[in-house]
């Protein structure tokens, strides 16, 4: 039995024991619903949780221990010569074993040996998922049971209940802090190796990036060049040229959404200007390169300007268009949240409608702005299709829009792509350009809050 068809009947017995729990309970006092201590939903609940909660989290530590129990076993099994192979070689076999198992080979010809491996990896493979679900669905069944003993009309259920559910939310809380926590160490770990062979100084200061290394000495190969100083600045070019497009949009069309369309018009309008958020970035990316950047180039070429093919003006551009609804659309909600009291009150003291807008309702609402704007800024630093498309992958160190760049998030995508060895310097900057990245983002929120709480107004 599979995973997924063990987990559908688990959770076909945990509904059965919300019905069996209710029943119970309702059974236990006669249908007189006033002389049970919790509702009768919360018996339910309880049975349910009972019978799904144990059965998953054996599910969980079972899948999560039988592949290497299922390589170890399979190897053990081998000749051998093959035993005694390194690591690295006893990886390659076992991922060819598995892609047998999985149906993923595309040649006829199979090693026997091979073969015969992937043979016991299935048998063993199903023999642990048949144990699995026995397992499971026994300690689902003894759940509900052991359930339906204690349910009475004195049992406190809706405790219960709510204290499971109080300790899954803590135990996903503490997941996302664990997972936020383990992406940072691992992209400071991989950046330090990096460091340890280029220095930081030559990484965060050098104005030249040709990552291309011999990845053997016996290769003839260039030593490579890290500077990520322009690579920092096709970033910011294109993110400002694209802020310079979607911020002033943004924010105008917010607040005319806000304080001066119709009812009727603004139910049409905002959803249709939310459709750019929709459009996927490929899409951009081809309209920025077969529409935009010629548009571009043929101007400046009537102007007497030297206009690359591919452009930051052209990425910027279309990054900006398509970062319009992070800006309009968060931005309208929270001035539509700000209280009607407060602009009838101004208009109570003589103050125009732009004077209300200027003083009352975007200081009440500058946190909100502020937060989509810093959105709209981490995606521009983000995007990858748009500038791979349309800016190229040319590492200038330029102020010109007009010319072509690239960005970290580009370098970070084609450091990563293909067969790589993850201990060279050329794999390795990747990490050390997220980790600038990560760096940036935060002092971003670290200014953005120093903003908010400098010039926001607050209202009781």
């Amino acid at each position: 039995m599979s995973p997924s068809i063990l987990l559908i009947i688990l959770l076909g017995l945990s509904y059965l024991g919300f019905r069996l729990g209710k029943n119970r309970a309702l059974a236990s006092v006669g249908g007189k619903i006033k002389d049970l201590h919790s509702l009768p939903s919360f018996y339910g609940f309880y049975t349910s949780l009972w019978s799904i909660i144990p059965a998953l989290l054996v599910t969980m530590i079972w899948l999560s221990l039988e592949t290497s129990w299922l390589a170890n076993a399979v190897i053990a099994g081998l000749p051998e010569a093959m035993q005694s192979l390194p690591e690295s070689r006893l990886y390659l076999i076992l991922n060819d074993i598995r892609n047998v198992v999985n149906g993923m080979t595309y040649s006829d010809r199979i090693d026997p040996l091979i073969a015969d491996a992937a043979k016991r990896y299935s048998q063993l493979q199903s023999l642990s998922h048949i144990v699995l679900s026995l397992v499971a669905i026994g300690l689902s069944i003894a759940g509900i049971s052991f359930s339906l003993f204690r349910i009475n009309k004195s049992h406190r259920a809706r405790n219960t209940v709510e204290t499971a559910v109080t300790v899954m939310m803590v135990i996903c809380s503490t997941l996302a802090i664990f997972t936020t926590l383990g992406i940072v160490f691992s992209v400071l770990f991989e950046s330090v190796r990096f460091f340890k062979v280029i220095p930081i100084t030559e990484f965060l200061f050098g104005l030249e990036w040709s990552p291309q290394t011999a990845m053997r000495s016996d290769q003839v190969g260039s030593s490579g060049a890290f500077g990520a100083v322009p690579l920092l600045t096709g970033t910011l070019l294109v993110s400002l040229i694209a802020m310079m497009v979607a911020v002033p949009v943004g924010l105008m069309s917010a607040i005319y959404l806000s304080e001066f369309a119709s009812p009727r018009f603004r139910a049409m309008a905002k959803p249709t200007l939310e459709i750019l958020a929709g459009i996927p970035t490929v899409v951009y990316g081809f309209f920025a390169a077969l529409t935009v950047a010629p548009f571009i180039r043929d101007t400046g070429a009537s102007l007497g300007l030297t206009v690359s093919s591919e452009s930051a003006l052209a990425a910027g551009l279309v990054m900006g268009v398509m970062i319009i609804p992070f800006v309009s659309s968060l931005s309208d909600d929270v001035m539509n949240a700000v209280p009607q009291a407060l602009r009838d009150g101004a208009y109570a003291l003589g103050a125009t409608q732009a004077e209300t807008i200027r003083q009352v309702v975007f200081p009440a609402a500058l946190p909100g702005i502020v937060g989509s704007i810093l959105l709209a800024v981490s995606r521009a630093i983000g995007e990858t299709m748009i500038v791979v498309m349309a800016a190229g992958l040319a590492a200038n160190l330029t102020f010109n829009p007009l010319e072509a760049v690239t960005t970290v998030t580009v370098q970070i995508v084609t450091l990563l792509v293909g067969d790589q060895e993850f201990d060279s310097p050329k794999t390795l900057a990747a990490f050390a350009l997220g980790l600038v990245l990560f760096v940036a983002t935060l002092l971003l929120n670290v200014l953005a809050l120093h903003v908010v709480r400098k010039y926001r107004e607050q209202y009781e």
